[in-house]
């Protein structure tokens, strides 16, 4: 059966363009090249920067001749790469394929060309991966890849047709393969900033409760109550099932009471009653949240549950006396978990409440304090022995 290569190549080459591994983008070039062109074996040598080495990714073919995954490597002094790294050697296959048979056929001519001696050294390399042709990937002048052919399974000699389809497919596979690095490098990138925001936040909520001495431990229980009733929603409606949601509710559970920052200590560990001058500065302490969040434009979603979780389901909350759904889910999840908490912790000017005490009073509160939604979840999760 006659291959249309340039269809072959548009279909690898759209297939390649979606793929953001490395790896899994390796594999799909082998198994193609081995199923499609029926050679005896493929195997592909990935560039790892970090290590100044060329190391085997993946293998496919014949049992007898595939190589396992790690098993091989060659470092930037071996005569095989030193050959692709050389421009003179380069003009040797006219920047084309490495044949064997031409480097053979080279070799046992008369010519002493000083290029002959690395020519030689890089033969014997191929003839260790028992390959006939050896595919360089270039991004650039940086060599990506090699990709290392064994004979064709019928015997018969590779074509022109197939080694130029080789060429642009290895060109291919180097953009590939560069985008996909670069794709790997911002997730990695981005992972190391979303760990130091997180880091930083656990940070801020650490000054927090250093501030307010009798609320120690509140920040973190706050949070794993509220990631715990967040997940209880998102198993029984997807619509609470996103991640950008949940690590906003995460941030704003660290951040909730971030605004006790400026209300001063002495009210804050006041141990009598508090007078009325003082509750209006305890209740400025969401604005204050928001005054020190708002410059940051990551943080919206964020700050709606710092603003808004003393707000109340009936309409008599704070700072704006929201009611019902105009108070953002974030932040009626938040209340749930702050008031539980609160409720059950120890203060200098009363007792902590029973956990069966809290429950209930959640239970009676819900549709006037609470969003009756979130306090079925509560309720749920309290039943089930979750909380």
């Amino acid at each position: 059966m006659t291959i249309n290569y340039k269809k072959e190549l548009e279909t690898a080459a759209k297939s390649m363009i979606l793929v953001h591994e490395p790896d899994v983008l390796i594999k799909m070039i082998a198994r193609t090249i081995v199923h499609r062109i029926k050679v005896s074996h493929a195997a592909i040598l990935l560039h790892e920067k970090d290590r100044s080495t060329y190391v085997l990714d993946i293998s496919k073919g014949k049992v007898g001749v595939k190589i396992p995954a790690g098993f091989a490597r060659m470092d930037t002094d071996n005569p095989l790469i030193q050959f692709f790294l050389d421009s003179k050697s380069r003009k040797i296959f006219n920047g084309g394929p490495f044949l064997l048979d031409k480097a053979e056929e080279i070799l046992s001519g008369d010519s002493d060309d000083v290029a002959k001696e690395l020519l030689k050294g890089a033969v014997h390399q191929i003839g260790i991966y028992e390959s006939v042709v050896c595919v360089p990937s270039y991004f650039r002048d940086e060599l990506l890849a090699l990709l290392m052919l064994g004979k064709k399974s019928d015997g018969s000699a590779f074509g022109q047709d197939e080694l130029d389809f080789f060429m642009a497919l290895a060109s291919d596979v180097a953009m590939a393969i560069r985008n996909a690095q670069l794709f790997r490098e911002l997730e990695n990138e981005l992972e190391k900033k979303k760990r130091l925001f997180f880091n930083t936040t656990v940070a801020l909520a650490a000054a927090i409760e250093a501030k307010d001495h009798y609320t120690h431990g509140h920040t973190n229980r706050v949070t794993s109550l509220g990631l715990e009733i967040a997940r209880k929603m998102a198993h029984q409606n997807k619509t609470y099932a996103d991640a950008a949601f949940m690590e906003n509710l995460h941030v704003a559970c660290l951040l909730h009471d971030i605004g006790k920052i400026g209300v001063p200590e002495s009210i804050l560990n006041k141990i009598e009653p508090l007078t009325q001058d003082e509750w209006v500065k305890i209740k400025e302490h969401p604005v204050i949240g928001v005054n020190i969040l708002q410059s940051i434009k990551e943080l919206d979603e964020v700050i709606l549950g710092v603003k808004y979780h003393h707000e109340r389901y009936d309409g008599s909350g704070y700072p704006e006396g929201l009611k019902g759904e105009q108070i953002p889910v974030i932040a009626s999840i938040i209340a749930v978990a702050d008031a539980f908490d609160a409720m059950t912790t120890n203060r200098v000017y009363r007792a902590a409440k029973s956990r069966e005490v809290a429950i209930n009073e959640i239970q009676q509160l819900s549709g006037r304090q609470f969003h009756p939604l979130i306090a079925e979840v509560f309720i749920t999760l309290c039943r089930e022995g979750r909380i």
